[in-house]
């Protein structure tokens, strides 16, 4: 008798170890961000409620690589997801992109309109191409950052200009504009901006800070040039791995937690517009009578990524038709 009860206590523990899973996450957020806060948060809670039968390893920090190389081993197995930028994960889903076309948006509520609409239509297309998220992020409105004065396109062909490695759509961007970009991993920005190897990258507010490049440059070109955003990016095979009654617990908490990282970022991109202002960054208004050269170039980079396939003409269309619809309604003043 004893022997059979050490028998089924042996199997007992054996099912709850096989049953035991670790997904192990990369992202580029520096261990100590609020991000990294939130997103350990989130995953303690979540072992907590399933009695440790799923748990997250983060790799913060880009200890994992960049995202080529974090998509990479993830292909092969070695992790099972990433915190990433939308435009990462371009390879796998192009229509990922369509906030980051250029000089589509004016202000945040009109991003909010768009988004209550499309969050849904791209986070199912994330899905039929192998990953489950749990909501979109905002990153924030990306602006030219430089070392030099920006109130035109022809301020802008002067000048070096960033733009992320293996980014089709940005370099395809630049290149209507008339700008042979330099193209580099994020690690390599800080570094280039200090030799002068470049000396215009466009970011967010809270990455210009994050990143330490705002030390490097003197002026903000106060034209919203796209709209950033992230996800958590889960391979669905892993999440599929999890019991289903799991997947519930860690679809319920980690959308939560990817909600408040949301709205932080908001008002975090808010506060360091400002404090960029005062850290000395000086502040360029784009020239009135050059303002339609920004447009007609960014409207016709467009073209030029739906022909080039970068993306597709219905996801353009989409956004393009919710823009007309919210800015033909009354706006309140």
């Amino acid at each position: 008798m004893r022997l059979l009860r050490l028998l089924i206590l042996s199997l007992l523990c054996l099912s709850g170890s096989a049953g035991a899973l670790t997904l192990k996450i990369a992202t580029l957020a520096p261990d100590g961000s609020d991000w990294m806060k939130r997103m350990k948060a989130g995953a303690k809670e979540i072992a907590q409620r399933t009695d440790n039968r799923v748990k997250f390893k983060f790799y913060p920090g880009g200890v994992m690589g960049d995202d080529e190389a974090v998509l990479r081993k993830i292909r092969i197995g070695q992790l099972h997801g990433a915190a990433v930028t939308s435009g990462s994960l371009a390879p796998y889903y192009p229509d990922s992109q369509v906030y980051s076309l250029p000089l589509r948006f004016q202000s945040f509520a009109e991003i909010d309109y768009i988004r209550q609409r499309m969050d849904p239509v791209l986070m199912a297309g994330f899905r039929n191409s192998g990953f489950v998220t749990f909501g979109l992020t905002e990153g924030g409105l990306a602006y030219a950052l430089s070392k030099s004065p920006v109130r035109s396109v022809a301020d802008l062909q002067k000048l070096k200009v960033w733009v992320p490695d293996n980014d089709a759509m940005g370099i395809s961007a630049m290149q209507t504009f008339g700008i042979d970009p330099i193209p580099l991993s994020i690690g390599d920005v800080l570094p280039s901006l200090q030799t002068g190897l470049i000396n215009t990258v466009a970011a967010s507010p809270i990455a210009a800070i994050a990143l330490q490049w705002h030390n490097q440059v003197k002026y903000l070109t106060d034209l919203p040039l796209l709209y950033i955003y992230a996800v958590f990016a889960l391979q669905e095979k892993a999440y599929n791995k999890i019991a289903e009654a799991d997947r519930a617990i860690v679809d319920e908490i980690m959308t939560k937690t990817f909600q408040e990282i949301e709205k932080q970022n908001r008002n975090d991109n808010v506060a360091a517009f400002a404090a960029l202002q005062q850290q000395g960054i000086e502040l360029i208004k784009p020239d009135p009578e050059h303002l339609n050269e920004w447009q007609t170039k960014a409207d016709e980079s467009v073209v030029n990524m739906v022909a080039k396939q970068i993306i597709s003409e219905a996801a353009v269309t989409q956004l393009n038709r919710l823009l007309q619809e919210y800015r033909s309604q009354p706006q309140e003043q």
